[in-house]
């Protein structure tokens, strides 16, 4: 099909740039990835040779490519944990997150990527005594401002302050607000948010500004429209590709978001990398009961996660990771890159698991087709 030649075109570009051929393009996407140049380690916050790191836009922070997502498993298998009762994190979570965490330390991711209040206690717990062993950006998606009755910038420095306060930490590194996943917050609302951070700024409990949404348009308006903004959040999976495509599934796709960020300098960090687990032969996984996965699913996310990181504009993706196990495979993504993606039979095989993926997402990820072209 014309479409899957076009992507396997985009693979075996983006490989080559990998092994050092890079493309023509901006100053900001070439300077990206420290992994292709002479980075002194001791910038990046828990260095590990084995690890590739990205800059992330003009905070000058540097990323490891394959970082964590906030989710993790729940107990009956849904994909992320919401809430504790009375903010108390249960001790198997407590655990489960802290050997996690050791895990990632130890094999050089330093970003993790939160988004619910569960999210923020139970990884200010595993990180506990170590704040500076891994950037932190998050945000509390019921107290920002996809609800409207949130947009003010007293609610707004509130939603923060209670990141920060179920962290227990001084400060973020960088307050990701999730906006309306369909694009609907106006400039007003984006000016109320940044009125918000520069206050928090000002006091010392945020370093840097981004966004998350599900919606391209509205990202790319917002990146060109508000210099504040340092870092964007958006999906990125294994069928997704940067060419620029007709417009489908109910989403503009004309224009690419990619040029957009090199010329900002605007850092951005992928989502949804395995399609919410629609990727997987094994998709039942539940917290507690047979976290480790199956061989062949731990070779599907390598490669995939491979793919997505080949992209020299993307700083970084961030898998939920339920196990230590999946942190082990993930994290060896980001070294056998050019390895994995290798050969026509590999890309084939990605496009097999993708097209499979694309037809087997729950009805609530259907708005993934929107990013099959970013």
């Amino acid at each position: 099909m014309a479409g899957e030649k076009t992507r396997r075109d985009f693979l075996r570009d983006t490989a080559l740039m990998t092994a050092g051929a890079f493309l023509a393009g901006s100053a900001a996407r070439n300077a990206a990835c420290a992994a292709d140049q002479d980075i002194d380690p001791s910038l990046i916050r828990n260095y590990n040779p084995g690890m590739r790191y990205r800059r992330l836009g003009k905070t000058g922070l540097w990323f490891s490519e394959i970082s964590l997502g906030g989710h993790w498993r729940n107990r009956d298998g849904s994909r992320f944990w919401n809430e504790f009762s009375e903010e108390v994190v249960p001790d198997d979570v407590r655990s489960n997150r802290t050997e996690v965490v050791d895990k990632c330390i130890e094999l050089g991711i330093n970003y993790v990527d939160l988004t619910t209040p569960a999210e923020c206690l139970a990884y200010g717990a595993a990180l506990k005594g170590r704040r500076d062993a891994m950037f932190v950006g998050a945000d509390n998606h019921m107290l920002g401002p996809r609800n409207r009755e949130n947009i003010t910038v007293e609610k707004q420095i509130f939603n923060c302050e209670e990141c920060i306060r179920q962290l227990g930490f001084d400060y973020l590194d960088i307050w990701r607000i999730q906006a309306d996943m369909g694009g609907r917050n106006s400039d007003d609302d984006v000016k109320i948010c940044v009125e918000a951070f520069h206050k928090l700024h000002e006091q010392g409990k945020v370093q840097f500004l981004g966004f998350s949404c599900h919606n391209r348009d509205w990202l790319k308006h917002l990146i060109e429209t508000f210099p504040e903004v340092s870092m964007v959040v958006f999906p990125y999976t294994a069928k997704s590709a940067t060419q620029e495509a007709d417009p489908g599934h109910g989403a503009d796709q004309k224009q690419s978001l990619f040029p957009a960020l090199a010329d900002r300098d605007v850092g951005s960090v992928c989502i949804k990398p395995f399609g919410g687990g629609s990727l997987f032969r094994k998709q039942n996984i539940v917290f507690g009961q047979d976290m480790e996965g199956n061989a062949e699913d731990h070779e599907i996310a390598q490669l995939t996660l491979a793919y997505i990181v080949s992209n020299p504009y993307i700083t970084c993706s961030v898998p939920g990771m339920t196990s230590v196990a999946e942190v082990v495979n993930n994290a060896a993504a980001s070294k056998r890159a050019q390895e994995l993606l290798k050969g026509e039979a590999s890309l084939d095989r990605l496009n097999d698991h993708a097209d499979r993926m694309m037809a087997s997402l729950p009805h609530d990820y259907q708005w993934l087709h929107d990013w099959v072209r970013v």
